[in-house]
């Protein structure tokens, strides 16, 4: 008789109260300045994410009304939470900033302590550079979670370098202050995306303090996802570069911890599909002009892992006029489709 595995995730509740958030399946999708824009997250959480969280928002551009700062504040429609993250180094206007991200329709506020920008960390002494800073750090989290009902949720690093660790004490501050959820990012700033992300470290964290706590850093695979819920003792996974050009890996990635099977990618044809339906959401919703440009680096993701990639991305970021890039992507996608190319990050998934 044969028994079906244990889960590796289950339902998290995120606050308390009648504003708390249940996350069925938590893997989430990470905020990624230029990367996690409306398009994408709507298009990521149609496809089965647990959850998506905005682009980096400056609080004080938020406060200020600053129309491009609105938009990416904008939610999801349809189904499901929606989280805006916010970062700053002022206490009353991330406070302030909340607020109006909860008048826009945010279900959750994270707060980030993780940004190692050298503009956001030492230029605003925002970001990780508060992990540096665990007084003001503290004050910045409990303004925040008094200001709204909504829970508020905090993603950090383990620390500014390695002589400072101290994710997990500021982990028990965060715990006192109200915040509902904490994300670890299993590096330092000074590491910025170099190494390779520490998951046990994120154990300690976990082990600090009662809250559902989520490992990112590194997750790219099915097999990762799993190891690093294994090694952290986490309740869930972040998955940020492990989507771009892959909008449905989040749903592999559910797939595999709840069932331990592998769920496929979509064959090629249909991932051409997607990238065409992206590329024209991004130029409907950002303007002709603008979305041409700001779909460069989403095109060159999806081509990523197929033969003659190079070559196409070079062509195509030489291109401004919308129709003639989507006749080069039926030129370049056609023939690997007829001829049942499979993308080499599929394959790998796969073994």
């Amino acid at each position: 008789m044969s028994t079906s595995p244990t889960p590796l995730i289950k339902p998290i509740q995120i606050g308390a109260g009648p504003r708390a958030v249940t996350i069925n399946e938590p893997v989430f999708l990470a905020p990624l300045s230029g990367v996690t824009d409306l398009p994408f997250r709507a298009l990521v959480k149609e496809m089965g994410a647990g959850l998506v969280v905005s682009e980096m928002i400056a609080s004080w551009a938020m406060v200020r009304e600053n129309r491009q700062t609105l938009q990416m504040a904008e939610v999801v429609g349809s189904g499901g939470p929606n989280a805006v993250q916010l970062a700053g180094c002022e206490p009353a206007a991330m406070a302030e900033a909340a607020k109006i991200a909860v008048g826009l329709g945010a279900d959750l506020i994270d707060i980030n302590f993780g940004c190692p920008v050298k503009k956001v960390a030492i230029g605003q002494m925002a970001g990780s550079a508060l992990m540096k800073d665990e007084l003001r750090a503290g004050a910045i989290l409990e303004a925040t979670a008094k200001a709204v009902e909504v829970p508020v949720t905090l993603k950090m690093r383990m620390g500014w370098d390695h002589t400072s660790l101290n994710a997990p004490r500021l982990a028990r501050i965060a715990e006192e202050a109200g915040i509902a959820l904490i994300t670890v990012h299993g590096r330092t700033r000074q590491q910025f995306y170099e190494g390779t992300a520490n998951w046990d470290f994120v154990r300690e964290v976990k082990e600090s303090v009662k809250l559902p706590v989520i490992v990112n850093g590194d997750i790219t695979s099915e097999a990762k996802a799993a190891e690093a819920l294994a090694r952290s003792g986490a309740d869930g996974v972040m998955i940020g570069r492990g989507s771009y050009g892959r909008p449905w890996f989040l749903r592999q990635v559910i797939e595999h911890l709840t069932t331990g099977a592998h769920r496929a990618a979509p064959s090629l044809a249909e991932q051409k599909e997607i990238l065409l339906r992206h590329y024209r959401e991004v130029r409907a919703y950002f303007g002709e002009g603008p979305g041409v440009r700001l779909a460069r680096k989403h095109i060159a993701w999806y081509s990523q892992g197929l033969r003659g990639s190079a070559a196409f991305r070079a062509q195509m970021n030489r291109m401004d006029n919308a129709a003639e890039v989507e006749a080069l992507i039926d030129e370049f996608f056609d023939p690997l489709i007829a001829q049942g190319f499979v993308r080499q990050d599929d394959m790998a998934l796969a073994a």
